[in-house]
């Protein structure tokens, strides 16, 4: 068997990508595996909507990358449900687990750091569903640091809420349905951290009204704030990187950029501290000049 070089290798994956092959298989040298690297076969499966499966060796210098095909209406992005509960314990959307990712965990994680978490009493997530961010907020503080912060988290789906609340027994957590477009009307108080992550960007929801309202409203004047902006798709249970907009069948970031720079400008024009960190997710990182 010849060396492959990464241009074969894309070639006929790409034939392959074509033909509509469900499973794809690359009978490769070791040595060029390593040279290329396992990292570069990843990023080639999600380029084109496949998932890599555990290799398999069938000699002493010879692998098998097995590669199948996802299936992309197996997604919440492509759902046709208009009901309240797009979000809701029976949507794909729920069956996401963000914080069983690396890539979210890390930098997500980085974030709460930033912000220095630990020092935070009240703290506010919009687009809560089942609590995947308050779970790891807990996983990381000691309890009774945690036990001595009120934290409130809000999402518009009741039977996401419904769940939170049964799987948290925590006195010190409130979880509440309601309309963040209609935020106002719960008299919550001001937050000195608040959170969000791909809740904002909801076609339902007026992104810069509604993020200026926080900042003006529920935001202690020495706040901070985590924001997260999706620039992956989540298919067939699987993290594919890339930002995606209406008529685009390929990664297009044009949105996610505008939006984040509206939100730095923003915040650095209310003199915060604004950094811009992660992957699959881009987390804004905002803090007010002079808190340490």
């Amino acid at each position: 068997m010849h060396i492959k070089t990464s241009k074969d290798i894309m070639l006929y994956f790409e034939s392959k990508v074509n033909d509509n092959s469900k499973t794809i298989v690359l009978e490769l040298l070791e040595s060029n595996i390593l040279e290329i690297g396992y990292k570069s076969f990843i990023d080639l499966a999600q380029i084109y909507f496949y998932k890599m499966l555990t290799p398999i060796k069938i000699s002493d210098d010879t692998l098998h990358l097995t590669f199948q095909k996802l299936n992309q209406s197996n997604s919440f992005h492509k759902s046709d449900n208009t009901s309240d509960e797009k979000y809701g314990v029976e949507s794909e959307f729920f069956a996401i687990e963000k914080g069983s990712k690396f890539s979210f965990l890390y930098h997500y994680r980085q974030a709460l750091n930033l912000v220095k978490l630990k020092t935070k009493s009240k703290i506010l997530n919009l687009g809560i569903n089942k609590g995947d961010e308050f779970k790891i907020i807990k996983d990381i503080l000691d309890s009774e640091n945690f036990n001595s912060k009120k934290l409130v988290g809000i999402d518009y789906s009741q039977t996401a809420i419904k769940y939170a609340n049964e799987s948290f027994n925590d006195t010190n957590i409130s979880f509440i349905s309601h309309d963040i477009n209609n935020l106002d009307n719960l008299n919550l108080g001001k937050f000195d951290l608040i959170i969000t992550i791909g809740t904002l960007q909801s076609v339902n929801i007026d992104f810069k009204k509604t993020f200026m309202n926080l900042i003006q409203n529920y935001l202690e004047i020495n706040g901070a704030i985590v924001m997260g902006f999706p620039n992956c798709r989540w298919i067939d249970g699987e993290m594919v990187y890339g930002a995606t907009v209406p008529n685009y069948n390929f990664s297009e970031m044009s949105r996610v950029i505008k939006d984040i720079y509206f939100c730095k400008k923003y915040l650095q024009q209310k003199k915060y501290r604004v950094t811009i960190t992660g992957k699959d997710y881009l987390f804004l990182v905002a803090t007010k000049f002079g808190i340490d």
